[in-house]
């Protein structure tokens, strides 16, 4: 398929498989969280530059994760050119993540998504248990 033709509302197009991928919730966090300096309170916009980071800070920094999702969804990321991984030959190892021009060029997307859904949830919570007590 040429460019022009990439239509992700047709079910065999490689569009509908990327935005499987970056739709998915670890990878937000994770894309953000490449962006953030770590602080999570209350209204933060995952403020400060884009810069490398160690994977166990990345895994402290997404509670939930299992070591397994964060290894797959880095290796994913990888594999799209969003994230570069390199390794630093000291002891231990030490394994570093940071954003591509191309993830870079997602990022804004994804923190409005993240941001989104964060000023939006009182008004879903509202929402769903209307719906919930007229079924």
């Amino acid at each position: 398929m040429s460019k022009a033709e990439y239509d992700a509302f047709l079910a065999g197009c490689p569009s509908r498989q990327l935005l499987d991928r970056i739709t998915d919730k670890w990878v937000t966090l994770v894309l953000a969280a490449l962006r953030s300096d770590g602080s999570h309170r209350f209204g933060a916009d995952c403020a400060g530059d884009p810069r490398p980071r160690r994977y166990s800070e990345l895994f402290r920094t997404l509670p939930g994760v299992s070591q397994k999702m964060l290894t797959q969804t880095l290796r994913a990321l990888e594999r799209d050119g969003l994230v570069t991984r390199t390794v630093e030959p000291t002891v231990p190892v030490t394994v570093t993540y940071e954003l591509t021009p191309l993830g870079l060029s997602l990022l804004k997307t994804i923190q409005g998504l993240k941001l989104w859904a964060e000023t939006h949830m009182d008004d879903v919570f509202a929402n769903r248990a209307a719906y919930d007590s007229r079924v």
